[in-house]
């Protein structure tokens, strides 16, 4: 899914024009940067992709997950419920602002199970973070029936789905909040990067002071501004920016690559009766930055894994027992391993975890082989990767 890796003279010319001005803060210097803005014409190019009213980059996408919930008032000793498939960034950016990360089950579409989340709730819940995960989403229908039920705020961690889409809406602007990340492997980069995106006026407000230790921004002098609350250090730089500034206008090219890979391997795949597909809610369209498939069983999966690499079929994962995007390896979590003593209130709240059963993600984990798609392939090297694929699985089998 990266775009690192069709990087060109459109990034070079960005980032160029930035050192020549030579102003690497986004904020201030007004005087200096002779009208380049690299961060500001960003976030204005991300308003139209994901269409929506505000935009706010942030430093990564951890950051925005803080941020965003931050910005909508969730803190200390509230309830945050979350996938058990996901990036441990998730329950890091819960726990940085003293929340608690409630984790429940995942179904077939890989995202949050909305029976699980409905059983997940108490009177301390405050938010639904859904995790649109490898370039798909959860049945959006559900989640946002449930959250408007409960008077919960629905958040969006887009960071693996950027051209996703859900009933003509982008993912990531269909909940309260959105959450994005342009790290170095994501299907637009910045090398390190997040957005925060919402319709909320005050949300934004809020997201555009706190991630930038409570500036007010008002007015060009940064030295006379105020500082309306307590706010921290999530800046993006411009050098970043202009990365992700130029990398944005290509994305329609990015996905047009992504998909055509993706359906070559998908339609390869799908000739094999024992290969079913994770599911995708009624009016999704995946943005193809991966290719998650379930295998009858989790031997048959572990075997089919092994044999990829024996056969030199790269970037495809079984997270069963990876460490970091799924709860099974997530030790030092269960166990709180901290540098810092960790709050009464958090520690207490994570106690169920300990003794916690998530067969049922285990049944769809277990069985999932997700399937990074690569931009740099040609339509030739794909055609022979889907050979090979379908060799393997059905030697496997």
């Amino acid at each position: 899914m990266p775009g690192f890796e069709l990087f060109g003279d459109l990034e070079r010319k960005e980032v160029n024009d930035v050192l020549d001005n030579g102003v690497l803060m986004r904020y201030g210097f007004d005087g200096m940067r002779n009208g380049h803005w690299k961060a500001k014409a960003l976030e204005t190019e991300l308003q139209s992709t994901f269409q929506s009213k505000h935009v706010q980059l942030v430093s990564s996408g951890t950051a925005a997950v803080s941020v965003a919930l931050a910005s909508a008032g969730v803190g200390a000793g509230d309830e945050v419920i979350m996938p058990t498939f996901t990036f441990v960034a998730s329950f890091e950016a819960i726990m940085m602002l003293g929340a608690i990360p409630i984790l429940v089950d995942i179904d077939d579409t890989l995202g949050l199970s909305p029976e699980a989340v409905q059983k997940a709730i108490t009177p301390k819940t405050k938010a639904i973070m859904v995790v649109q995960m490898c370039g798909s989403m959860a049945n959006m229908d559900a989640l946002l029936a449930i959250s408007k039920k409960h008077n919960l705020l629905l958040i969006e961690d887009a960071c693996q789905a950027i051209g996703g889409n859900y009933k003509g809406k982008p993912l990531g602007s269909i909940g309260d909040l959105g959450c994005f990340s342009f790290d170095f492997v994501k299907t637009i980069t910045c090398g390190e990067g997040g957005a925060v995106i919402t319709n909320n006026k005050e949300y934004y407000i809020n997201a555009d002071h706190y991630s930038d230790h409570g500036h007010d921004h008002v007015g060009n002098d940064r030295g006379a501004e105020t500082h309306p609350f307590l706010g921290y250090n999530f800046r993006i730089s411009e050098l970043h920016a202009a990365v992700g500034l130029a990398q944005v206008k290509r994305l329609p090219e990015f996905l047009e690559i992504q998909k055509r890979n993706f359906n070559i391997l998908r339609d390869a795949l799908s000739e094999i009766p024992e290969v079913t597909f994770r599911a995708v809610p009624e009016g999704g369209e995946e943005s193809c930055a991966f290719l998650n498939f379930f295998l009858p069983d989790i031997e048959t999966s572990t075997k089919v894994s092994k044999a990829f690499k024996e056969n030199g079929v790269d970037v495809c994962w079984n997270y069963y027992n990876n460490g970091w995007h799924y709860i099974r390896n997530w030790n030092h979590l269960k166990d709180l391993k901290s540098l810092y003593p960790i709050s009464a209130e958090v520690k207490n709240g994570l106690a169920y975890l300990k003794d916690k059963d998530f067969s049922k993600s285990d049944h769809f984990i277990g069985r999932n082989i997700s399937c990074l798609i690569k931009l740099s392939w040609t339509e030739t090297e794909v055609k022979a990767r889907a050979l090979k694929m379908v060799e393997v699985i059905k030697s496997c089998i």
